[in-house]
């Protein structure tokens, strides 16, 4: 089994401000925010957001969707 890489507390950071981005209906800030995660920390991301049956994309859309409540 090999280990999934790490999600850095500074890509979480970014993660977090994309969804909140998306969640005030702000695409360009939120594709900053995407933009700044680095590369082995969006491949994690990836990564776990598929164990959960979901994607990023899926969860900016909810965030924009619903003003990120649940």
């Amino acid at each position: 089994m090999t280990a999934t890489a790490a999600i850095r507390p500074l890509a979480a950071a970014h993660l977090r401000d994309a969804l909140t981005a998306a969640a005030d209906h702000d695409p360009i800030t939120s594709l900053a925010a995407l933009m700044n995660i680095d590369p082995a920390s969006w491949e994690a991301i990836q990564h776990r957001t598929a164990q959960l049956g979901t994607s990023v994309l899926d969860l900016l859309a909810h965030a924009a969707r619903t003003g990120g409540t649940p």
